[in-house]
């Protein structure tokens, strides 16, 4: 079974967090009870370093875990230490391509809201190159676009590989109306879209409407992905896109935030069946449909 080391190194973190609280130690008890620093129990728990496993049973030790919860955690801590694929190209592909990709990596749901463009996962080759060449600036220095291709489509056979993950999407109408790359590869991305919406069973897209009325007058203010795992005690995963960076939110709260907004958004937006009828019928309309360029 495919596992998220990102996410798995958050798990870690919480299950630390959590002995801490049952024990009633602070960082600094335990920091100095296993013999490291501070700030080494402040990175395990933040989750930005690959755990320690010899660190981790000096930990579990310190507690005294009993035996089922100790084979656990170690599992978790293992699986923390992996390295996925995108790990040996993040500088080429990108960093945010390559959080994405472990973000996707082991996930059993995904469900995401696009605001001013396609889905990177449903897009063509031909509509992923025009973007890459769109805007140079927007890239981090070091990518390079042929690798950041090659990853984008390695991303997109999750969703062909069986057990690979259902994936919903909703498109804002205005990604759809307004052109991210030349009219000809737009009308062939949007009959994509369509065709994938007959045929794959674990692909659902809906178009919400500009004219849409959404539940609460909500005005959504940027794209976000939710990650839900086939464990359920990991957490459930927000990523959010901004301008620099992606922000990537676990806390129950913020998420719960999230899902309300997704949840509001689908149920505003078109069926799967009209959504179908909708992109075919803005491709008909396009120039390039009718011969031009």
């Amino acid at each position: 079974m495919m596992v998220s080391p990102f996410v798995r190194r958050r798990r870690l973190a919480m299950e630390i967090l959590r002995l801490r609280d049952e024990y009633g130690f602070s960082a600094d008890r335990l920091a100095s009870a296993v013999g490291v620093k501070r700030q080494t129990i402040s990175r395990i728990e933040n989750g930005h370093v690959r755990p320690d496993p010899d660190l981790i049973m000096r930990i579990l030790t310190v507690f005294n875990v009993g035996e089922k919860r100790w084979a656990q955690i170690m599992t978790i801590a293992r699986e923390a230490q992996e390295r996925g694929w995108w790990e040996r190209h993040a500088d080429q592909m990108g960093p945010r391509q390559a959080l994405a990709a472990s973000l996707e990596s082991g996930a059993q749901r995904i469900f995401e809201y696009q605001m001013t463009l396609l889905p990177g996962l449903l897009q063509t080759p031909t509509f992923s190159q025009a973007r890459v060449h769109a805007d140079p600036s927007a890239h981090t220095e070091g990518v390079e676009p042929t690798r950041a291709l090659e990853a984008r489509i390695t991303r997109q056979r999750l969703l062909e590989r069986s057990g690979g993950p259902v994936y919903e999407v909703v498109v804002d109408e205005l990604a759809i109306r307004r052109f991210a790359a030349p009219v000809a590869v737009v009308g062939g991305q949007l009959r994509h879209l369509a065709d994938l919406g007959r045929k794959q069973e674990r692909v659902t897209i809906r178009v919400l409407p500009i004219a849409a009325s959404i539940a609460g007058h909500v005005v959504p203010r940027s794209a976000f992905s939710i990650y839900r795992y086939p464990d359920s005690a990991d957490p459930i995963v927000v990523s959010v896109d901004t301008i620099t960076s992606d922000l990537v939110l676990t806390d129950a709260v913020d998420v719960g935030h999230y899902l309300t907004l997704y949840d509001r958004l689908r149920a505003a937006a078109l069926t799967p069946e009209q959504t179908i009828d909708f992109l075919a019928a803005v491709a008909e309309e396009l120039p390039e449909h009718q011969g031009a360029i």
